[in-house]
């Protein structure tokens, strides 16, 4: 191992705690919109437990008749922000605050969605 490597390493490492850790939700989807990771603040910002977010559809968490063509329009642009509304597990709305990209991690396209309540 280099010390590129081993830079390389501690750099991933270190994003990887600090998104875990951050004040904001992260929501990590892949090209079918199923949620394939995100942090603690995103599952206590809408009651989940993460293994109850993962696998759900980013569109199933959206009260909007129109999430479906939304998330699409974001995926055709790459990117995406504005305010919306999420539901929680028990079925409330919040009001959020969002930033989605499109971007690349370990060789898939993936849809990264930051996200603040307002």
């Amino acid at each position: 191992m280099t010390a590129t490597d081993v830079d390389d390493l501690i750099q991933t490492s270190l994003l990887g705690e600090a998104v875990e850790n951050a004040p904001i939700g992260v929501f990590v989807a892949d090209e079918e919109m199923r949620y394939i990771a995100v942090n603690r603040a995103a599952s206590a910002m809408l009651g989940y437990e993460r293994d109850e977010l993962l696998g759900l559809l980013a569109t199933s968490l959206s009260p909007l008749p129109d999430a479906t063509e939304r998330y699409r329009e974001m995926v055709a642009a790459g990117e995406r922000s504005g305010t919306t509304r999420a539901l929680r597990k028990d079925g409330s709305e919040i009001e959020v605050e969002y930033w989605s990209c499109t971007t690349r991690v370990a060789q898939m396209t993936v849809y990264v969605t930051f996200v603040r309540p307002l």
